[in-house]
């Protein structure tokens, strides 16, 4: 996927989320929400469950158990997701449209990103002087390993 396929992409979904949350329903909630992550995962990679549930996709407020929703219950339920899930897909476009961040599913045409290299397994771009530019950072940082130990004594009666 390009950059460009992925952002006309992104906005198609941004578009239905916003329709859900002006006309919820539950049964096109779910195959949104299947086409988005099918999108996300492509572009991103997987999420566990601890991304998810720190972008709170999936976690309504107030959840209805042991017995069907009603109405105005479910109603509320796919925009409550919806509006949750469209902001992780707002956050997505941003990164790829604005920032020109590189992602993991990125082939073809990368012009609008600024990069010399293909991303690496981490998806971050190749850098030739990142190597020397790390060391010297690690270097100075160590220099300042003694700034949290106390600078002057502690009187007596602050000491237990």
């Amino acid at each position: 996927m390009n950059r460009d396929e992925l952002i006309v992409r992104t906005r198609q979904l941004v578009g239905e989320g916003d329709r859900l949350v002006a006309n919820p329903s539950l049964g096109a909630l779910q195959v949104w929400l299947k086409r988005s992550d099918d999108l996300l995962s492509t572009a991103w990679g997987e999420m566990d469950r601890y991304h998810l549930a720190w972008l709170l996709v999936g976690k309504p407020r107030g959840v209805v158990r042991g017995r069907p929703m009603a109405a105005h219950e479910e109603a509320a339920y796919v925009r409550d997701v919806a509006t949750q899930k469209t902001a992780a897909l707002r956050m997505s476009l941003d990164a790829v449209e604005r920032q020109g961040m590189p992602f993991v599913g990125e082939t073809g045409d990368r012009s609008a990103a600024s990069l010399d290299r293909p991303p690496d397994r981490s998806g971050l771009p190749g850098d030739a002087g990142l190597a020397e530019r790390l060391a010297e950072a690690r270097r100075r940082a160590a220099e300042h390993r003694d700034h949290e130990s106390p600078r002057a004594p502690r009187p007596p009666r602050m000491t237990r």
